[in-house]
């Protein structure tokens, strides 16, 4: 099974409703669709979305490292030789993680088609089903319990409450609103995404626990390379602390791990580079006795899929955050996982269960 031809192309779909965090803000979903053409027949499937702030990667970027370094190595190569493909993958060019995870995503799809079984299964298959938190992006504290009740309205338990923006009394204020909305059997969790310092986010989670707000976990409290500033919070509260933006590769995830700063990992393919590099980050925590989320960009349907199919596969994965689409104002992927509220179910077609995307002006490509 030779790869014949590897294509990109550009989508765009608008959000219901901003997605504000404290890195970014955003009111449409962009991708870079990646379609891998086999000489058998086998289409596979992958997307990269630009998230400047946080990997680096554009759509300029994104489509130049797949078009002028991934695809000529890749081209005419036998997939059969995927632990080469998946090697090369990681070390012809620096960086680039989205274009590499969408690139991955595509090779993966192809060859669970092969073996003729869902993703999932392909890699572990440990559970078909998911429950996905919902994110309440970061605003006014009001503006924020409403969206907080809303979510619970839509049947969704657990809510993903962005912070890190403006003071640290203003996060206090959000997160006691939200909970005074939402009630005590509600799961929260924080995500501060980098907006905090070590002493700040000491003080504001001592302040959450003693006040029984409940918190389950706070992620990314400090910046990105502050990695004792991340231990020093997570030595020094009883809340769990994820690393998020900490750990993109396997190395920064042993760093974070070997010096226990942080109880908790979330993997991201596009932080990862893909699912390749995403399974030997969650095999390090699972060795040191740590679980993993799996998170997501702003993603379409299909990128989702990718990551959950990857979730579900691993025993270790115990938390899941797939809220992307839900946010979009129209569906433009055919196929993949399906939501029933806040539960995913995973496909049993071979592969993703992708069947095409539609871009801009309706084309639809399959």
């Amino acid at each position: 099974m030779k790869i014949e031809r590897i294509e990109t192309f550009r989508g765009a779909v608008p959000l219901t409703k901003p997605f504000k965090t404290a890195l970014r803000t955003v009111t449409t979903a962009e991708a870079v669709f990646v379609k891998i053409s086999c000489d058998n027949g086998i289409v596979g499937w992958g997307e990269a979305p630009p998230t400047v702030v946080i990997t680096g990667d554009s759509l300029l970027s994104i489509e130049s490292a797949i078009n002028h370094v991934i695809k000529p190595f890749l081209e005419k190569k036998s997939l059969l030789n995927y632990e080469f493909l998946f090697q090369g993958l990681k070390t012809i060019l620096v960086g680039n993680p989205s274009a590499k995870a969408a690139v991955d995503m595509a090779l993966y799809d192809c060859l669970a088609q092969y073996c003729k079984l869902p993703l999932y299964q392909f890699l572990g298959g440990h559970k078909q089903e998911l429950e996905t938190d919902f994110t309440v992006s970061v605003n006014g504290p009001e503006e924020m319990g409403d969206d907080a009740v809303s979510y619970i309205q839509q049947g969704f338990n657990v809510l993903k409450v962005k912070v890190g923006k403006d003071d640290i009394n203003t996060d206090l204020e959000r997160i006691r609103e939200v909970r005074n909305r939402v009630g005590n059997e509600i799961k929260i969790r924080l995500d501060a995404n980098q907006g905090w310092n070590a002493k700040d986010a000491i003080r504001a989670i001592r302040k959450m626990e003693d006040s029984g707000l409940m918190i389950e976990l706070v992620e990314q409290p400090v910046k990105a390379d502050d990695i004792e500033g991340l231990k020093q919070v997570t030595d020094h509260v009883d809340t769990l602390i994820m690393a998020d933006e900490s750990v993109f590769t396997p190395k920064q995830a042993f760093q974070v791990l070997k010096t226990r700063s942080a109880d908790l990992i979330n993997i991201k393919l596009m932080k990862a580079g893909g699912i390749y590099q995403a399974q030997i980050i969650n095999q390090l925590a699972e060795t040191c006795g740590v679980e993993c989320m799996v998170g997501s960009m702003i993603e379409t349907r299909l990128g989702i899929s990718a990551a959950a199919h990857f979730a579900a596969s691993k025993q270790n994965i115990t938390r899941y955050d797939f809220d992307a689409p839900l946010m979009l104002a129209k569906e433009i992927v055919d196929g993949g996982i399906q939501y029933n509220g806040r539960l995913i179910t995973m496909p049993s077609e071979p592969g993703l269960g992708i069947k095409g995307v539609i871009l801009e002006g309706g084309v639809s490509i399959g």
